[in-house]
């Protein structure tokens, strides 16, 4: 099984009411999971607050059920957290600190290094988690770039629109 084969990445809102914080957790634990037991060991995210800071720490919870998986966090740039808050810069920075294997794309911020960082993500994974929940914004174009490359994508949100093609809600 190649790479790729064993690796998932995660794609989500920013933006999440505190009020789904939990059950946005269990869904993607429960995603993490049956992947884990299909042979997936390496869980890449974006390292941005939101789905990613979820998605890092189901990783996290469950590296202690689970020693032989893998985060891997893949930053746009070195100073993705400048313009946040302190505890959001804490979180991260503990994220950051906990993760298997940290690669930044960019020494700086430009125009474009977050899709940059979306497509790496997408390109060394078979697999994709999302929380998607509209038609637009990063996460949908995220998506939408990983479709034609044929990347199992598990929209852990219950969407009203059935979605055609590939991909699986839970």
């Amino acid at each position: 099984m190649s790479l790729i084969e064993q690796t998932c990445c995660f794609t989500g809102h920013r933006i999440i009411a505190n009020e789904k914080k939990k059950a946005i957790f269990n869904k993607t634990r429960e995603a993490v999971i049956s992947l884990i037991e299909k042979g997936v060991r390496f869980f890449g995210v974006g390292g941005a607050i939101g789905y990613d800071t979820i998605a890092a720490h189901v990783i996290l919870l469950l590296k202690e059920q689970y020693p032989f998986i893998k985060l891997i966090v893949v930053c746009p740039c070195k100073n993705q957290d400048l313009k946040w808050n302190e505890v959001d810069k804490r979180v991260y920075r503990d994220i950051l600190n906990s993760a298997d294997k940290v690669v930044v794309l960019s020494d700086t911020y430009y125009d474009g290094c977050m899709q940059a960082r979306n497509r790496h993500l997408i390109d060394n994974s078979k697999y994709c988690i999302c929380y998607l929940t509209r038609s637009f914004g990063g996460t949908y174009c995220t998506v939408q770039y990983a479709k034609p490359q044929k990347k199992i994508i598990i929209n852990i949100c219950d969407v009203k629109r059935k979605e055609k093609d590939n991909m699986t809600n839970f």
